[in-house]
């Protein structure tokens, strides 16, 4: 048991693991909706779309967390303006934006000469992480899990069937914009712990690990929620007695249970289906 109580001892690994374990239950409950919609790159635009918003508010001295999730919305609304004004698919549009926003970011945290570390922005520093970052966190995942519950229903509607919303007339502008907001400020909370380029992964490999192990929309939330913060503690503890980054071990751990559910899931798995179909010879 030594090896389980030891990195406890110390208190930036409490309370890095108490926020690995709010952002991997927070992350996933979000990323289910963007797997089901087909619409995973829109998780990696905002994460990257934070980044000017990031960097302005620190120049004049506003709160981090406004400035993201302003920018984050703009990324998104940036998104719909393109596809509303032209031929351009969906896919084009979050490539565009996704090189524009984040090449913007870089540009003024450069030119603005912001005290905020872009290594950190980038690949995240979460045994940095204090209590305040935790509290904050916290409440970001209140927030949004609380609002998912209290609109269940009406996002599951526009989820699946945006059309038939519409025409039995929910406010599907208002849904698409608190959806927008909730994937906003889940990758906020999620960039402090693992960056920039890796929440992302946090965000949607869960949610897909759980798509190839169950069918219904609230046991994929369930499901990816506890394997987000399983992936994100074993990721901390690899991170610990590897001495490897905390942010890339926790991606890499993602992507393993991942892999274990695209090799071995019951119905959807590559060998499974091997193995059934030799069975069947």
């Amino acid at each position: 048991m030594n090896w389980l109580l030891d990195p406890l001892s110390y208190d930036f690994m409490r309370q890095a693991l108490l926020a690995s374990l709010l952002v991997g239950i927070l992350c996933p409950v979000v990323g289910t909706y963007l797997i089901v919609q087909r619409m995973a790159m829109l998780g990696d635009v905002v994460a990257h779309g934070v980044l000017p918003g990031l960097a302005i508010a620190s120049f004049f001295h506003l709160p981090l967390l406004l400035g993201a999730f302003a920018m984050g919305l703009l990324s998104t609304a940036a998104i719909a303006w393109i596809r509303t004004q032209s031929r351009i698919k969906v896919d084009t549009a979050m490539a565009i934006t996704f090189s524009t926003f984040f090449s913007l970011g870089i540009t003024l945290l450069t030119v603005f000469r912001s005290r905020i570390s872009l290594e950190q922005l980038l690949f995240g520093d979460i045994l940095s992480i204090n209590i305040t970052d935790v509290w904050q966190i916290a409440l970001i995942a209140l927030l949004v899990l609380a609002g998912v519950k209290l609109f269940y229903k009406e996002l599951l509607f526009f989820t699946f069937d945006p059309l038939g919303a519409e025409a039995l007339g929910l406010p599907v502008n208002a849904i698409n914009l608190g959806l927008m907001a909730a994937i906003t400020l889940a990758i906020i909370a999620g960039i402090k712990t693992v960056g920039v380029i890796l929440v992302v992964a946090l965000m949607v490999g869960p949610a897909a690990t759980a798509y190839l192990l169950v069918k219904e929309l609230h046991w994929m939330m369930l499901l990816g929620a506890a394997l987000g913060v399983l992936f994100g503690v074993v990721g901390m503890y690899s991170s610990y007695y590897l001495d490897i980054p905390s942010g890339p071990a926790i991606g890499l751990t993602v992507f393993a249970g991942f892999l274990l559910a695209l090799l071995f899931s019951p119905r959807q798995g590559i060998l499974t289906r091997h193995l059934r179909h030799f069975g069947r010879a």
